[in-house]
């Protein structure tokens, strides 16, 4: 059986994704007051967040509706697997769920096989996540199969961390309603939060500078995998307009736990508003 991807535009491009020819992206919409662009495949990081920094408010985003997922089921495939962000942080997901309704209305008859995983996070695990389905898909591995054993990939397999050089936009669009409220009174110090197994955002460490920030997070990362043999795991660093900064994070998780195969990205769009200027993602197999 034919199989297709379809992930969100959170899902950052990794170098691996570059010529798949059974990958679809369904962008959100990336709103700076009246500027309105789809992050898609044209977006350009440098540009919109020099107009995010010109802007006195914050940037907002839309998630795709149900009728642009249902479009991106119309094509030749027989089985597809889709991915979104995690659906405490954006309504994506059930667009998505609404987007299969959608498509099965519209098509009685079809036989078409679609599972909707929630990655309970975004940036690299969507992308992690993608690149097991196309190294299980391309494998030969049957639907229900690969269901079950995504979504043990997804749960139990990978991790995900940040830390950012602000948090402005992240609280003032409601997405750090799951941390308490004398969190919130430490902004002035840098953060180091994690995806928690439900989705949600929780914070792991802080410190009073970015550097000993990351290399506390460096530290976190490393007791994570310390049972685990990371020599052929995959550690995704996505930035926003500092990737130097990016490359130093990787160069110190690797000084404490040597992942086999490392990536630097851009962030997508969605991914650069909420993680803003000078924002590290880290993502990894494990």
């Amino acid at each position: 059986m034919s199989y297709r991807i379809i992930a969100d535009s959170c899902c950052d491009r990794t170098a691996r994704m570059a010529d798949w020819t059974n990958i679809t992206f369904v962008p959100l919409t990336l709103e700076i007051g009246d500027y309105r662009i789809l992050d898609d495949e044209s977006f350009d990081q440098d540009d919109y967040i020099s107009r995010v920094l010109e802007y006195k408010d914050v940037p907002r985003t839309a998630c795709p509706s149900p009728d642009a997922w249902a479009s991106a089921f119309e094509c030749d495939e027989d089985e597809l697997y889709v991915i979104t962000i995690t659906d405490k942080l954006s309504g994506t997901y059930n667009s998505a769920l609404q987007g299969v309704e959608l498509y099965r209305e519209e098509h009685p008859d079809s036989t078409k096989k679609i599972h909707v995983f929630n990655s309970l996070a975004t940036a690299g695990i969507e992308s992690i996540t993608a690149e097991k389905i196309k190294e299980l898909g391309d494998a030969g591995t049957d639907f229900d199969t690969m269901v079950d054993t995504i979504g043990d990939f997804i749960l139990n397999h990978t991790a995900l961390y940040f830390c950012l050089e602000s948090l402005d936009v992240l609280k003032k669009n409601g997405r750090l309603f799951a941390l308490a409220a004398s969190i919130l009174k430490k902004l002035k110090l840098k953060m180091v939060f994690e995806r928690t197994q439900e989705g949600n955002i929780s914070l792991a460490g802080q410190d009073i500078a970015m550097n000993r920030a990351i290399v506390k997070m460096a530290g976190i990362i490393a007791e994570n995998v310390k049972d685990v043999d990371v020599s052929d795991k995959r550690l995704v660093v996505t930035h926003v307009c500092c990737e130097e900064k990016a490359k130093l994070v990787a160069d110190k998780i690797c000084a404490l736990a040597p992942f086999g195969d490392v990536e630097i990205v851009k962030a997508s769009g969605l991914n650069s508003t909420y993680a803003s200027n000078g924002g590290i993602i880290v993502s990894y197999s494990k």
